[in-house]
C-alpha cells in the first residue's frame, strides 16, 4: 500500500499531546509498537493509518501535514499556574471543550440580540481592586440568594442544583460536564483544570469540570462567577486551593470564599466546629462545600495555622471519602443533559430549531445530540416534536 511522507516531529507531537505512549497508540490504531516507532523516525505511513492516528489523538488531519508541530494554545487566558511552576500543555480534551463552549456562547449571543434582549449589567461591573466581600454580596443579590443560603439545603446535591438554577435564572449559561460532550472515553481531568469563564454581556458562560466532587464544584462555580463580575475570561485550577499568582485568580478566590463561607458566619460557628472530632467535615456539611474549602477558609482567617492546614490537606488527599460525593453520576439521561448542555441553552436551541431559525444540523452540533435523541431531549423539555 502506498505511503505518504509526513514530518516525524509532527507525528510524535500528535501522540504526546494525546497523552499516549507508543504501545498505547499502536493498540488504538491496530498495529505494532515497532511500526509506530518507524513512523516517528521516518515520517512514512499510509494515509489510512494517518487517519486513524488523527482520530485516536483527536488531532485535525490537516495538522499532521504541517512542517512543524503547532503550538497548542488556549484561546482564553490560562491561569492554571501555582507559584512559579510552568503549566502543562493543554490537552485535546480541554481545547475541544473550550472551543465547543465558545461556539455555544457565540450562537446564544446572536440569538439573544436578535430577540432584543438587553445586555446584563453585572458582567464586567466590578474592578479588580474592588472589595471582595462587596463583590460577593453583589453576586448573592443578583442570584436572589441570602447570605449563608446553603445552610437551608439538605444535601450537597440540592445545594448544587439550587445554585445552578439561580445562575441560569440570572442569564448565565452554566455547563457541568466531566467528559468531552457525551464521549465517556474522553474524561476531563481535575488535575488539569477545574473550570473556566467566558465573559460576554449577553451570554456569559461558566463551565465546571463535572469530574470534581460536588462540594468542590460549589467553590469553582463561585470562583468563575467572580470572573464574570470582573469581566475576565480564564481557565482555572487550584492546588490546595492556592490560585496562581495572577491578580484575577487571587481576587476571584477571595470572592468565592466569602460567597460560600461568609467570614462573620464562620467566626460565629468556629468554636462549635473546633469541638468536633472532624471540624472541617462539620463545616463542609453546614456550608455545602468540600472539607478542603472549609480548612482553607479557616487558614485564611487565621483560625488555624499553616501547619495544621497542610497536615489536614495531606490526610484529605489520602482519604477515600473525598471522592464519594463526587461527579455527575448516572441517572436519567435527559436530566444529565440539562447539566451537560444547560437547560436554558437547550431550550433556546430547541426553540430556534422548531421555529426554523436554526438548521437541525447546527442544533445537533451545538447540543451534541442528534436525530431521535435530540427529539427525545426536546420532549423532555416540554416541546412537541413531529
Amino acid at each position: 500500500m502506498a505511503t505518504i511522507a509526513l514530518k516525524p516531529d509532527v507525528l510524535r507531537w500528535a501522540r504526546e499531546r494525546a497523552g499516549l505512549d507508543v504501545p498505547a497508540l499502536a493498540k488504538k490504531v491496530g498495529t505494532k509498537p515497532e511500526k509506530v516507532q518507524v513512523w516517528e523516525q521516518t515520517g512514512e505511513l499510509t494515509f489510512g493509518h494517518a487517519e486513524k492516528l488523527a482520530h485516536h489523538t483527536h488531532t485535525p488531519i490537516g495538522h499532521l501535514f504541517l512542517v512543524d508541530p503547532p503550538e497548542d494554545r488556549l484561546p482564553i487566558p490560562d491561569f492554571r499556574t501555582v507559584g512559579d511552576r510552568p503549566v502543562r500543555r493543554p490537552s485535546p480534551e480541554l481545547l475541544d471543550t473550550v472551543q465547543a463552549m465558545q461556539r455555544r456562547q457565540s450562537w446564544m449571543r446572536d440569538d439573544l440580540i436578535e430577540e432584543g434582549q438587553p445586555p446584563l449589567a453585572f458582567v464586567g461591573s466590578r474592578p479588580l481592586n474592588d472589595i471582595p466581600d462587596a463583590v460577593a454580596a453583589d453576586i448573592l443579590k443578583v442570584l436572589g440568594l441570602e447570605r449563608d443560603w446553603a445552610r437551608g439545603q439538605s444535601t450537597w446535591e440540592n445545594a448544587l442544583v439550587e445554585l445552578r438554577h439561580r445562575v441560569e435564572a440570572a442569564g448565565i449559561l452554566i455547563v457541568i460536564n466531566g467528559v468531552v460532550g457525551n464521549n465517556t472515553h474522553r474524561p476531563l481531568e481535575t488535575e488539569e483544570f477545574r473550570g473556566f469563564a467566558l465573559c460576554d454581556a449577553h451570554a456569559p458562560l461558566v463551565f465546571i469540570n463535572g469530574s470534581d466532587a460536588k462540594g468542590a464544584q460549589m467553590f469553582t462555580i463561585a470562583h468563575e462567577l467572580a470572573h464574570l463580575w470582573i469581566g475576565q475570561d480564564g481557565v482555572s485550577n487550584f492546588e490546595a486551593l492556592q490560585p496562581g499568582s495572577a491578580a484575577p485568580e487571587q481576587f476571584c478566590n477571595k470572592v468565592a470564599a466569602e460567597f460560600l463561607v461568609p467570614e462573620a458566619v464562620l467566626r460565629e460557628c468556629w468554636q462549635e466546629a473546633a469541638r468536633q472530632t472532624e471540624p472541617y467535615q462539620y463545616l463542609a456539611r453546614r456550608f455545602k462545600i468540600s472539607p478542603l474549602v472549609a480548612a482553607r477558609r479557616a487558614l485564611d482567617l487565621a483560625l488555624i495555622s499553616r501547619d495544621a492546614f497542610f497536615t489536614f490537606y495531606r490526610e484529605y488527599q489520602d482519604d477515600d471519602r473525598r471522592v464519594r460525593d463526587s461527579r455527575e453520576g448516572g441517572g436519567d439521561f435527559f436530566k444529565v443533559q440539562n447539566v451537560r448542555v444547560g437547560e436554558r441553552f437547550g431550550r433556546a436551541v430547541v426553540r430556534a430549531a422548531k421555529a426554523g431559525r436554526l438548521l437541525y444540523r447546527d442544533a445537533f452540533q451545538l447540543t451534541g445530540l442528534s436525530g431521535a435523541t435530540f427529539d427525545k431531549y426536546a420532549r423532555s423539555l416540554g416541546f412537541d416534536t413531529p
